[in-house]
């Protein structure tokens, strides 16, 4: 896809998050959250279940169809970088369906060898 980034890097999705859904590993926490949130946006219930870490992974995703996820603000980030263990992402996804909203989180990564995997949610602040 030639079109914008459903994460709204600035980015098209192509140089975006289409490598990673396709496989290629996310080189920081921070991509991997936005690559996340893309495959909300896009219905890609598969790329979650894969970048989720095996130890908090559920055995299956079922996503609300009736919810269009439409924006992204990372609000922080700590470690999460190409050299770095771990990772934690803070952010705010907005959405729309019957009506408006948006979900706050914190959210822990960690990486093993060259892939990062979602952890689970900390408490937002």
């Amino acid at each position: 896809m030639t079109s914008r980034c459903p994460c709204l890097s600035g980015e098209t999705y192509d140089a975006c998050c289409g490598p990673l859904h396709r496989g290629e590993p996310a080189p920081t926490a921070e991509r991997l959250m936005r690559s996340r949130f893309s495959a909300f946006a896009l219905g890609d219930a598969g790329y979650l279940l894969r970048s989720w870490h095996p130890s908090t992974r559920p055995s299956a995703l079922e996503l609300d169809p009736g919810l269009v996820w439409y924006r992204l603000d990372i609000e922080r980030t700590e470690r999460g970088g190409p050299f770095d263990q771990d990772g934690v992402v803070g952010f705010t996804a907005y959405y729309k369906g019957a009506e408006r909203g948006s979900l706050r989180e914190v959210s822990r990564f960690v990486r093993e060898r060259r892939d990062w995997f979602y952890v689970d949610a900390l408490a937002a602040p």
